[in-house]
């Protein structure tokens, strides 16, 4: 509920919150311009994620609970132009005689991929968000979400030490490593990828068109706050204005494709695309270092030296911190920020364990949702592909084994499947977009 007091302060304090985070991100410009780029293209990110509700665990989540398909269909369409985009970029780069970007994102596909896929998929289930959403959720003050983060960043050391073993061992040198574009051109490579995204689309069609069928299909509601506010006649300075520009909700269709812009703006700004949950192992390192831990295999090394050399300068972990600013600046400016940990002493189990199997999944596959799914796909990658596949079995394995004994966000905030039709889906596992 949006009280007077807090549509009065909470947009001052988003306010007051955007500046000191422009003025650090300045003063970082002057040691690394990266800095400052990789902390506002954060910001950028949570503020669009937040506005929109955007996310991907949703994609599956949303659809098993309420059948209804309207991000799974978002979530194509950011593909299919984050693939263009990429396309262009890389192309250009290619006939310019320049390194292309994105290539750091195309995987040896292998035996850790898939089981870091399908482990980060159950993972996420229970923690109620993939790792972007985890991040923009804890921004937006979901008790949930900070405990799933906190398991995130424990998990993934144990899961770096798996990857590393597992691809030294026999079983972990059975793969493929392969750029589309390198076997059939990127006309090909376009081509083959808009066909497997359609048939995408036929399937949350049809799934759809069941429920709908079958009688237990649910349409997505925005919150009251959410809508659109009438005015009979536009003034600049009113509230209306403020409402239409600062808090209501943008549609699944609009996030994906601001997502699918930021995915192009990276890779041209960066050389390489955006990833997540690298960061979250150096935040680990340098947790466990401050009680005498050393970390002296290879396998960390990267981590060590940006550890050693302090997290406010890492570059991917400004990104991470302004994905949760974005996220609350959004909600501060919406009047909507509160710290909301309404759950049941039961349920930190499970986000506790679906935080520590996302942390183990993301490091044992090389990245999560956003690294090894979004950016491999879009970079052409067949290594995205069996991700995905791993990552959208995990999921469904585990809204189909724990729905019930978990409840992902409290019962303000999330929407459950209808009872109606010809059998009842008695389903208490709550669900968030993201």
């Amino acid at each position: 509920m949006i009280t007077e007091s807090k549509l009065k302060v909470q947009p001052l304090i988003g306010l007051g919150l955007f500046l000191m985070i422009a003025i650090f991100g300045i003063l970082k410009g002057g040691i690394n311009q990266q800095l400052t780029l990789f902390l506002m293209t954060g910001l950028a990110l949570g503020y669009i994620l937040t506005r929109s509700r955007f996310g991907f665990a949703g994609g599956i989540k949303r659809q098993y609970i309420t059948g209804e398909g309207s991000l799974g269909k978002a979530l194509l369409v950011m593909f299919a132009l984050s693939m263009v985009l990429a396309a262009v970029i890389q192309f250009s780069a290619a006939m310019n005689g320049t390194p292309i970007p994105g290539l750091s994102s195309v995987k040896f596909l292998n035996i850790s991929i898939l089981l870091g896929g399908f482990i980060f998929g159950i993972g996420m289930m229970l923690a109620g968000g993939c790792a972007s959403g985890t991040l923009s959720d804890a921004g937006e003050g979901e008790g949930r979400a900070i405990i799933a983060l906190v398991a995130f960043v424990l998990g993934s050391i144990p899961g770096v030490i798996a990857q590393d073993k597992l691809n030294a061992s026999a079983i972990g040198q059975i793969g493929i490593k392969m750029y589309l574009p390198d076997v059939i051109g990127y006309l090909g490579a376009i081509a083959l990828s808009f066909l497997l995204l359609f048939g995408l689309y036929l399937i949350v069609r049809k799934y759809e068109n069941f429920r709908k069928k079958e009688g237990y299909f649910q349409e997505t509601v925005y919150e009251d706050q959410e809508l659109p506010m009438k005015q009979e006649h536009f003034k600049l300075f009113s509230y209306p204005t403020f409402h239409k520009v600062f808090v209501q909700r943008w549609s699944f269709m609009i996030g994906g494709i601001l997502i699918a812009i930021m995915f192009a703006f990276i890779l041209i700004t960066t050389g390489h695309s955006w990833g997540v949950t690298g960061p979250f192992t150096t935040w680990g390192v340098a947790f466990f270092q401050m009680f005498g831990i050393e970390f002296a295999s290879p396998a960390f090394a990267d981590n060590v030296a940006a550890a050693n050399n302090g997290i406010l300068n890492d570059p991917g972990s400004l990104r991470d911190f302004g994905i949760i600013f974005g996220a609350a600046i959004a909600f501060l400016f919406a009047s909507r920020f509160t710290l909301n940990f309404k759950f049941k002493l039961k349920d930190v189990f499970y986000y506790l364990v679906g935080g520590l199997m996302m942390g183990f999944g993301a490091r044992l596959a090389g990245g999560c949702n956003i690294g090894a799914l979004f950016s491999g796909i879009s970079n052409f990658s067949l290594s995205g592909w069996g991700f995905f596949i791993t990552l959208a079995m995990g999921g469904i394995f585990a809204l189909k084994v724990f729905a019930g004994s978990v409840d992902i966000i409290p019962p303000d905030r999330h929407q459950k499947a209808s009872e109606t039709g010809k059998e009842k889906r008695k389903e208490s596992f709550a669900f968030e977009e993201k």
